[in-house]
């Protein structure tokens, strides 16, 4: 048998006896319903033991619970204030359909307020001064602080998980390369990233590169940007040293006679990694890139140090706002909770999938 055969079948082998694994799981906990079914209950008996201690600690730190104001860090109605510009007078206040135009006329000129009805307390000929409220009433719904937060989280986790995933596969790939000039380069990549925490990267790309770039850009006429960019950018390279082990390791599983078939048949070498061993290696390679992956969007959480609001940092400037320090850091932990287990779920999926073809 061909070796290389003999070697995808294996790997395809191990991810069916897992599959199969999963199922006699199933076929076990359906045959013995009663030590099921008091697992379950013993479960829940821990998990409101759990949550009666954490009870119990507030109220003797006498704790006052307000989760009725949570629903506002996610959505609210805004509230629209306007002002009068300058000293005057309220000279005319007429129907406009279903609303009122305030004029206004001042030392600093005259204007026209269009606000709802009952969202003002003046006559015509009241006298305004600068600062006077002319009008206030509820505007439209908008996200809240914890909601935008989690937004700039989920889009900063999805970037810099596309571009650690590319870079990823590039330097597994010059990993294994014959080329020295590759190898050299992919082996010092991963080294030098991996050999330095990810805070003191996250500051490097903010404050000097950071600096250097915004400086360069401004000088030729091109706006600055963003610091999400250079989070996603630390947040990229970091992951990605990562992931060049996680492919290393997952193309070496293969056997190294399929490379050697691919390319007595007219293959290149990357048109051999790319249709021939990444997608079989893909098999194997999955489980750890969910954990990258994983620690990727709790790492985020780092950003809040170089301004840029994410969940944590939007959950801290909430709590200074509020002092509802409990509901909110639950809140948060909950949030990330149901991304990470999310992702999870969908790669445990990917894994099921692959493991039947």
């Amino acid at each position: 048998m061909n070796p290389g055969r003999q070697k995808m079948s294996s790997v395809g082998l191990f991810c069916k006896v897992r599959y199969m694994e999963q199922n006699i799981s199933n076929i076990k906990r359906l045959s013995n319903p009663i030590a099921y079914f008091l697992s379950v209950i013993g479960f829940l008996v821990l998990l409101f033991m759990v949550i009666g201690a954490v009870y119990y600690a507030t109220v003797a730190v006498d704790y006052q619970w307000r989760w009725f104001k949570v629903p506002k860090y996610f959505m609210y109605k805004s509230t629209i204030t306007l002002y009068a510009e300058g000293y005057g007078e309220i000279d005319t206040i007429a129907d406009n359909r279903e609303k009122k135009d305030i004029i206004v006329t001042t030392d600093a000129g005259t204007r026209t307020y269009t606000v709802p009805k009952d969202s003002y307390d003046w006559i015509e000929g009241d006298m305004v001064s600068p600062g006077d409220i002319v009008a206030s009433y509820e505007g439209s719904w908008q996200p809240g602080i914890l909601a935008k937060g989690l937004w700039v989280t989920l889009k900063i986790s999805f970037l810099a998980t596309i571009f650690g995933i590319t870079l990823g596969i590039i330097g597994g790939v010059a990993r294994v390369s014959d080329t020295p000039v590759l190898k050299w380069s992919a082996i010092t990549y991963v080294e030098v990233i991996r050999g330095s925490p990810l805070l003191v990267q996250i500051m490097i790309f903010y404050f000097v590169l950071g600096t250097t770039m915004n400086k360069i850009l401004l000088m030729n006429g091109i706006p600055k940007l963003d610091p999400q960019w250079y989070g996603i950018m630390a947040l990229s390279i970091f992951t990605g040293a990562y992931v060049v082990e996680i492919v290393r390791a997952g193309i070496e599983a293969i056997h190294p006679g399929q490379v050697e078939a691919a390319r007595s048949s007219g293959m290149t070498y990357f048109q051999c990694m790319f249709h021939i061993i990444l997608p079989q290696a893909l098999k194997t390679i999955l489980p750890p890139l969910a954990g990258q992956f994983i620690n990727l969007i709790k790492d985020s959480s780092l950003l809040g140090l170089i301004s840029i609001r994410e969940l944590t940092k939007a959950t801290r400037e909430g709590i200074t706002t509020s002092l509802q320090t409990f509901e909110l850091w639950i809140l948060c932990a909950i949030l990330y909770l149901l991304m990470t287990f999310t992702l999870s779920m969908c790669v445990q999926y990917l894994e099921r999938r692959t493991a039947t073809k």
